[in-house]
């Protein structure tokens, strides 16, 4: 009878994942994610303003609150 926890795709994964690294493949990197970089009234020096998926950079440009804008991908 199997120990249920040790069965299964969950365990499958782990094992094949526990191979690789004794095999020396490196893990995946992580996605990269898009940030926002900018100036502002409060803070004229570049700097990080919020990630592409919760701020518009067009539109935070266009309204005039944000200048130098530009769209960095990076690794969070």
């Amino acid at each position: 009878m199997g120990k249920g926890y040790a069965e299964g795709p969950a365990a499958e994964e782990a094992e094949r994942r526990l191979e690789e690294l004794a095999a020396g493949v490196p893990p995946p990197a992580p996605p990269d994610r898009a940030a926002v970089y900018g100036s502002t009234v409060d803070d004229p020096e570049r700097h990080f303003i919020g990630w592409r998926d919760d701020v518009d950079p067009d539109a935070l440009f266009a309204s005039g609150q944000a200048w130098g804008v530009a769209v960095v991908r990076h690794r969070p």
